[in-house]
C-alpha cells in the first residue's frame, strides 16, 4: 500500500491498481468463505469478500473519475479524521453498552439468556476490545492524523492511504468483534483475535507506520512537537508487541483455530509483556499524545515545561517495556524476572507523575476557565485520574500488596479508574475540540450538556471505582481467611454471594457512564448540523490552529 502517488504516476493508476489488489484479495476470501472448515471462517470469509469488493467498486469509480487528491485550496486532509469522530463515538457507545450489559450479567446470571454468543465468556472481551481499540484506537488515529499535520504544517501523505487505514481498522474491529461473539478466539487478554485478522491489522498498521512517518517527514515545521513523538512511540511499540505477542501457527489455512508458538512459562511472560505495555503506550503513550496537544490547545497556554516533557517520554518509554512480570507475581516465573518487574513499576510512579505535573502546571494562570468551560474542565480530570492511576498501580506491583489485590476486583477497579476516567475523559475532551473544528462551527452546541456529562458520568466513575476497591479488598481478606483449625473460613460461593451489592453499585455507575456518553453523542451530532442552543452565545470561540 504505497503512500503517495509515483513521481511518474497519478492518483488515477494507483487507485487502478490497488482495484485490481483488492478484487484478487476478494477472490481469495471468496475461498475462503466456500472452503472453511469452521462456521467462524466461513462467516469471515464472507465479511472479507464483502469488504474488498467495495473497495474494489470504489477505487475503480476513483480510476475511473480521476478526481484530484485534494479539493482547491485544501491545506489538510480532514474528512477522514470526521470519519474517525464518527467512528469513535459509534464504537464508543456500543463498547459501554456491552459493558453494562456484562455488569449486570454478573449480578443477574439469567441475563445470560443461557444463549452461547451472549454469555459473559464471550461477550466480555467484545467490551473490553471494544472500549480499548474500537473507541480508543479510533480516537488515537483519529487525533493523530489531526495533530501530525497541524504541528507539521503538511497534508496528510497519500491520497488513498489514510482512507485505507481507516477502513482496514473498522474491517479488522468488525472481524474481531463477530469473532468472539463466534467462538473464535486465541485466548490471549487483549489479543483475541485470530491469526488471519492479526496478519490483517499488520497491514494496516504498517500503513498507519508509514502515513504518520511520510508526513513528517514533509513538514515545513523544522520542530517535531512532542505529541508526535508520543504518538510515534504508540504506533512503533504496539507494533512491535503485536508481531511478537501473536506468533502463532494455524492448524489450517482454512480453518480459524491458531496455536502459540510459546509454551508454558514463556508464554505468559510474553503474554503479559504485551498485556501491560499495551496499557502503557496504546492506553497510555498515545493518549498522552492527545494531553499535550488538546490540553494547551484548550486552554491556550503553552505547555509547562517543554524541557520536563521530553524528561517525561523517554523515561516513560524505557521503563514502561519492563514492567510486565508484575502480573506474574507468585507463578512459576523467576523470581529475579517478577522483582525486575515490580522495581521498574515503582520507578514508573516517577515519570508518570512528571508528566501529570506538566499537563496541570499547563494551566498556570488559566484555572479560571475551568469554572466557565466544562471540556477544559474534563481535560483536566482526566490528568488527575492519569496520576492516580499511575500511582495505584506501582503500590499494586508490590508483592505484599499484589499477594492482596491480583485476582480480586480491586484491579478491576484499578483499570476502570484509568480507563474511564484517564482515557475515556481525555478522548471525550479532544472529541469535543474536534467536531466544531473540523465542522466549521464556532462552538458546541450546548456547553451545559458538556456540564451535565461532566458530572453525571464522574458520578458513575466514583460509583463504579470504589464499588471494586471495597469488593475487591472484600474478596482478597475473605479468600485468605483461616479458620483455628487451618481451614478455609469461607467457601468461594460465598465470596461471589458477598460481592453482589457491589456488582449492583458498578452496574449502575456504568449505566450512569453510558448515559454520559449518549449525551455527548447528541451534543455532537447537533454542534456537526450547526444547530446553535439558546446558551450558546456564552461558550468560548475556539479556532483550530495551524501550527
Amino acid at each position: 500500500m504505497s503512500t503517495t502517488t509515483a513521481a511518474n504516476g497519478s492518483p488515477g493508476d494507483a487507485a487502478k491498481f490497488l482495484a485490481f489488489v483488492f478484487a484478487a484479495l476478494s477472490v481469495l476470501g471468496l475461498a475462503l468463505a466456500t472452503n472453511a472448515q469452521d462456521i467462524g471462517m466461513a462467516f469471515h470469509g464472507w465479511v472479507f469478500t464483502a469488504a474488498f469488493l467495495a473497495a474494489t467498486v470504489v477505487l475503480g469509480a476513483k480510476a475511473v473519475s480521476e478526481e484530484p487528491a485534494s479539493l482547491p485550496g485544501s491545506i489538510y486532509n480532514d474528512d477522514v479524521i470526521k470519519a474517525g469522530v464518527i467512528a469513535s463515538v459509534f464504537w464508543g457507545i456500543a463498547g459501554f453498552l456491552v459493558g453494562l450489559i456484562i455488569a449486570l450479567q454478573l449480578s443477574f446470571p439469567a441475563l445470560n439468556f443461557d444463549l452461547p454468543w451472549t454469555n459473559f465468556g464471550r461477550l466480555r472481551p467484545v467490551h473490553t476490545s471494544g472500549v480499548i481499540f474500537a473507541f480508543g484506537g479510533n480516537v488515537l488515529i483519529a487525533t493523530s492524523f489531526y495533530v501530525v499535520q497541524r504541528t507539521c504544517r503538511a497534508r496528510l501523505a497519500g491520497d488513498i492511504a489514510p482512507w485505507f487505514v481507516f477502513w482496514g481498522f473498522q474491517l479488522f474491529l468488525v472481524v474481531a468483534a463477530t469473532g468472539y461473539l463466534l467462538g473464535v478466539t486465541e485466548g490471549r487478554e487483549y489479543a483475541e483475535p485470530e491469526w488471519y485478522a492479526d496478519l490483517w491489522l499488520t497491514v494496516v498498521w504498517v500503513v498507519y507506520l508509514l502515513v504518520f512517518l511520510v508526513t513528517i517527514a514533509r513538514r515545513k515545521e523544522p520542530h517535531i512537537y512532542v505529541a508526535n513523538w508520543f504518538y510515534l512511540a504508540f504506533i512503533v511499540t504496539v507494533a512491535l508487541l503485536h508481531l511478537i505477542n501473536n506468533l502463532s501457527l494455524p492448524v489450517s489455512l482454512t480453518g480459524s483455530k491458531s496455536y502459540s508458538l510459546f509454551s508454558g512459562v514463556q508464554d505468559a511472560l510474553t503474554q503479559w509483556w504485551y498485556g501491560h505495555n499495551a496499557v502503557g503506550f496504546f492506553l497510555t503513550a498515545g493518549f498522552l499524545g492527545i494531553m499535550y496537544y488538546f490540553v494547551p490547545k484548550r486552554a491556550e497556554r503553552p505547555v509547562y515545561s517543554y524541557q520536563l516533557s521530553i524528561i517525561h517520554f523517554w523515561a516513560l518509554i524505557f521503563l514502561y517495556i519492563w514492567a510486565g512480570p508484575h502480573h506474574l507475581h507468585y507463578s512459576a516465573l523467576p523470581e529475579w524476572a517478577q522483582t525486575l518487574g515490580m522495581t521498574f513499576s515503582i520507578m514508573l510512579w516517577m515519570p508518570s507523575w512528571g508528566g501529570m505535573i506538566n499537563g496541570l502546571m499547563t494551566l498556570s494562570g488559566a484555572w479560571d476557565k475551568l469554572r466557565t468551560d466544562p471540556v477544559l474542565r474534563m481535560m483536566v480530570v482526566s490528568v488527575a485520574f492519569y496520576g492516580m492511576s499511575t500511582f495505584e498501580g506501582p503500590v499494586m506491583s508490590i508483592k505484599a500488596v499484589n499477594s492482596l489485590s491480583h485476582y480480586t476486583d480491586w484491579t478491576v477497579g484499578h483499570t476502570h479508574s484509568g480507563a474511564l476516567g484517564w482515557v475515556g475523559y481525555i478522548s471525550f475532551g479532544a472529541l469535543y475540540c474536534l467536531v466544531p473544528w473540523l465542522w466549521k462551527r464556532k462552538q458546541l452546541y450546548s456547553l451545559r450538556l458538556v456540564n451535565l456529562h461532566f458530572w453525571v458520568s464522574t458520578i458513575g466513575i466514583v460509583l463504579y471505582i470504589t464499588a471494586m476497591w471495597v469488593s475487591g479488598i472484600l474478596q482478597g481478606l475473605m479468600w485468605r481467611a483461616y479458620t483455628n483449625l487451618g481451614f478455609l473460613e469461607y467457601s468461594f460461593v460465598e465470596t461471589v454471594e458477598a460481592m453482589h451489592p457491589f456488582y449492583l453499585i458498578r452496574a449502575l455507575g456504568g449505566g450512569l457512564f453510558l448515559i454520559g456518553a449518549l449525551v455527548m453523542t447528541y451534543n455532537l451530532w447537533r454542534t456537526a448540523r450547526g444547530d446553535v442552543s439558546v446558551e450558546a452565545a456564552a461558550a468560548p470561540n475556539l479556532k483550530p490552529a495551524l501550527a
